[in-house]
């Protein structure tokens, strides 16, 4: 069973209109269309109808009988707004180190997303762990702290930011994080190619 943000992802790509519309221009019926490509015309209509979702492995058995590619169900040939929704039960906790003494977990924002301009990620910073490892990418980072206080230390020099205040810097430069103060502590991470 999809969660809710994965079938409202799908969904978006209207895969099942699209191989409907496909169909149609072929002049084939659902029984015809089955016999091309293995599958039941019941699976068929089901598919065109979005009640399931088909495979990759099924979706290019689909692809050969109309001679496009996988793309042409991916592409949105609609001129509309991108839209995307990352409900907070479907993200996933990561740590920022896996031996066990992560500095933060880190949640991604907006994982459905294809063709990102930027990565976005909520992060709980740990009380009793040390710096996060310095690490660098390339781009640009934008922190800002929703709750309590969080140094960031840019190659070398520390910032303490505390709630609500936010920090702009060129991720190219080793930078590392760490909780400072009692109080929990969270923010928001945006980095930008």
């Amino acid at each position: 069973m999809l969660s809710d943000t994965l079938a409202e992802g799908l969904e978006r790509y209207e895969i099942g209109p699209k191989i409907r519309a496909l169909r149609v221009k072929k002049g084939l019926s659902l029984v015809q269309f089955g016999e091309h490509c293995g599958l039941s015309s019941a699976m068929l209509s089901k598919i065109e109808r979005s009640q399931i979702f088909p495979t990759l492995p099924t979706l290019l058995r689909i692809a050969m009988v109309f001679g496009v590619g996988l793309e042409h169900f991916f592409i949105d040939n609609k001129e509309r707004p991108l839209m995307s929704v990352t409900r907070k039960n479907d993200r996933l906790p990561l740590p920022d180190r896996l031996d066990g003494a992560a500095s933060y977990m880190f949640e991604s924002l907006n994982f459905p997303v294809t063709n990102k301009k930027f990565d976005a990620y909520y992060a709980e910073f740990s009380a009793h762990a040390d710096a996060s490892e310095p690490h660098s990418h390339p781009g640009a980072e934008l922190v800002f702290v929703t709750k309590g206080q969080l140094a960031v230390a840019v190659d070398g020099e520390d910032v303490i930011l505390n709630e609500g205040d936010a920090l702009y810097f060129d991720c190219a430069a080793p930078h590392s994080y760490r909780r400072s103060g009692r109080t929990p502590c969270a923010a928001i991470v945006v980095v930008a190619p």
